[in-house]
């Protein structure tokens, strides 16, 4: 499923997507826990630096920003240092404020983490300090916010409600955001606060509740899989939403969805250094995939991984699609996967290419599959960081004249097999007498072909060459061909073996 999601990430594009929502400043204080107070058995903490992040609703504009889209952010701020800090730190960002205000009767709402380590290994938190006022927003307050908003809704592929109850979420904004994202025709997602009234989330396109929220919401604790993907249907059924993803944190997220059975999307186990910033990371994930039209399914497989990737960091970091990339290509490749469109192919080799890898390409019929093709493709691999094998069609064999009853195996056969193999990472189906086409779309950094080719009678060099690529011969197996294999084999001659390699003196 890897190859599959990256090239659902190389379709998210570049949305423009809104955030509204509770404004958080992380501050974090780090240092050395290794010395107990002598004034009471407390740790004390050495303070050696301190560095503050974007939190809350801010922290999933961020994430967003992270993963290539455009976000403009509404809340509300005090009228204080941290309130600067944070709107400095959300320019810094890139991210829109115009619909960020602030509210002199509060204080910019700060979590301040006290960071311990010890005997040099990775630190832990040993304290949180919250300063916040969640008392509702003023009415007046609410009604700046959706003046703001709703001039530019048409500006927006998505908006993103990330509730945390310290009171710019009140039942009012919420009924008149959904209301406005609806007749706009806009996918909204909310993240919802622990312990909220889902009615006050009634209408939106979907909720992101985790494990604890979604057992609160429906009033039974979720403790297995079956639990979680019973709430969801209760959840879509009860407060008329189009989808639910239920967070499972090392059990991945179930879909909810209306008319439809909801499913489970497992994750694989991760090192689990720090969960905060996680569930932020999947509403914005969520939020980019819906904005392009993703499969809602796909969107669960990408967050799943998102999140995974989140909570392998200390604090609050943004997860780009780098990241993502990176992690997608050293997921476990199914064979099936591997045979793609040249389309396909060609929006997967952008991505590895955005990854720094070397591509490397060759072509032929592979009729007839044995161990001279198995080390030739083996060396063509070492060449570089991706192996494409451009495959000859049917007909196209049949052009070749390879004979009368040639291909012995049609192109799909052959192309499950190629795929089969470690060494081979994409194979694609082409038509044509000539790889030239193939080529010019993927451009490959190498072209490879095995045989007795000199590397001026490769297929397709002076296409190589003309972009600036390599063109390289690597040989052929002795005593192996498909055609000499095909004649003893109808010869009923004695199996074909390969030579052994020399032994080394011990």
């Amino acid at each position: 499923m890897s190859y599959h999601l990256i090239d659902v990430l190389e379709r998210l594009g570049t949305p423009r997507i809104l955030v509204v929502g509770d404004l958080i400043l992380d501050r974090y204080v780090w240092g050395d826990a290794e010395r107990i107070s002598q004034e009471a058995p407390v740790i004390l903490l050495r303070e050696e630096r301190q560095d503050t992040r974007l939190g809350g609703a801010a922290n999933v504009a961020r994430m967003l920003v992270g993963l290539d889209a455009t976000v403009d952010l509404a809340g509300v701020i005090g009228a204080d240092l941290d309130g600067r800090e944070l709107s400095l730190g959300l320019q810094n960002s890139g991210i829109g404020t115009r619909a960020v205000f602030p509210d002199p009767s509060r204080p910019t709402t700060t979590k301040i983490r006290f960071m311990g380590r010890a005997q040099y290994r990775h630190p832990h938190q040993m304290l949180r300090v919250d300063r916040e006022v969640r008392t509702p927003l003023p009415p007046s307050f609410a009604d700046q916010i959706l003046r703001a908003i709703r001039p530019r809704l048409s500006d927006y592929s998505a908006i993103l409600v990330s509730d945390y109850a310290k009171g710019v979420c009140t039942p009012e904004l919420l009924r008149l955001l959904i209301m406005a994202a609806r007749q706009a025709g806009l996918p909204i997602v909310v993240d919802p606060a622990p312990g909220a009234d889902y009615r006050h989330y009634q209408g939106a396109t979907g909720v992101t509740p985790n494990r604890s929220e979604t057992g609160k919401a429906v009033g039974r604790e979720i403790r297995t899989v079956a639990d979680a993907l019973s709430a969801a249907n209760t959840l879509v059924e009860r407060f008329d939403l189009e989808l639910v993803f239920v967070t499972l944190d090392r059990d991945g997220i179930v879909l909810g969805r209306r008319g439809t059975e909801p499913v489970h999307l497992p994750t694989r186990p991760r090192e689990v250094c720090d969960i905060t910033g996680a569930g932020d990371m999947v509403l914005a994930t969520i939020g980019v995939g819906l904005a392009a039209g993703v499969d809602p399914v796909d969107l669960c497989r990408l967050a799943n991984v998102a999140g995974g990737l989140e909570v392998e960091q200390i604090g609050v970091v943004p997860i780009s699609r780098h990241d993502l990339l990176q992690d997608l290509l050293h997921g476990v490749r199914a064979g099936r996967e591997k045979v793609c469109r040249l389309d396909e192919v060609a929006r997967q080799v952008s991505a590895r290419r955005k990854a720094g890898q070397k591509i490397v390409l060759t072509n032929g019929c592979f009729d007839l599959l044995h161990a001279g093709h198995v080390q030739y493709l083996e060396q063509a691999a070492r060449e570089g960081d991706c192996l494409i094998v451009a495959l000859n069609s049917d007909a196209s064999v049949r052009r070749l004249r390879k004979g009368p009853d040639r291909p012995l195996f049609d192109q799909e056969h052959r192309a499950r097999m190629l795929a089969a193999l470690e060494a081979v990472d994409y194979v694609v189906i082409f038509e044509e007498d000539t790889p030239h086409a193939v080529l010019r779309a993927l451009k490959p950094d190498v072209l490879v072909k095995g045989g007795t080719y000199r590397d001026e009678e490769i297929v397709g060099r002076e296409v190589v060459l003309e972009y600036g690529g390599r063109v390289k011969a690597l040989g052929v197996t002795p005593g192996l061909s498909t055609t000499e294999i095909v004649r003893r084999l109808r010869a009923c001659e004695s199996p074909v073996s390969l030579p052994r390699p020399e032994r080394k003196a011990a």
